[in-house]
């Protein structure tokens, strides 16, 4: 009986991990590709909900793309200038994503790691909060919180 017990036991654990690796690898082939950043918003910490400042991407900066790839590559491409006179500059980096925190962190080349909880991953849409950096933005002494929505 014990052998029975301790075999189930195994089973499941087994069974529980491949779930999580199956997630994970869901989640990672969800977020691949290239983002382009929709909105970015301020958002209150004491409701989570109040928009306090929202702003969309204008002129050469809504070319600007975010990249992601399964081998934890990573790269931001900005785009800046006037009319259509526009010129990019490449960053190359890693990542990390644990689908189980939902915590997606990025680490360019001559910068520090940035983590982001990832809010909506779909094959869409990638909505991320920024966990770094953030100040109160409406002098209610409660940190506010920065989103920023990206589409394919």
């Amino acid at each position: 009986m014990k052998k029975h017990l301790l075999l189930f036991a195994f089973s499941a654990l087994a069974l529980t991990s491949c779930e999580d690796d199956n997630v994970q690898g869901y989640e990672m082939d969800m977020l691949k590709g290239e983002w382009k950043t929709v909105t970015t918003e301020i958002i209150s910490g004491k409701d989570n909900t109040t928009v306090l400042k929202a702003a969309t991407p204008t002129g050469c900066n809504i070319k600007s793309t975010t990249e992601f790839r399964t081998d934890y590559y990573t790269s931001y491409t900005s785009f800046s200038g006037v009319g259509a006179d526009c010129t990019s500059q490449k960053t190359e980096g890693t990542y990390t994503y644990s689908n189980e925190d939902k915590l997606l962190v990025t680490k360019y080349n001559n910068d520090s790691e940035n983590p982001y909880k990832v809010i909506i991953l779909s094959n869409t849409e990638l909505k991320l909060m920024q966990m770094f950096g953030n100040v109160d933005y409406n002098g209610d002494m409660v940190i506010d919180y920065t989103y920023t929505t990206y589409k394919r």
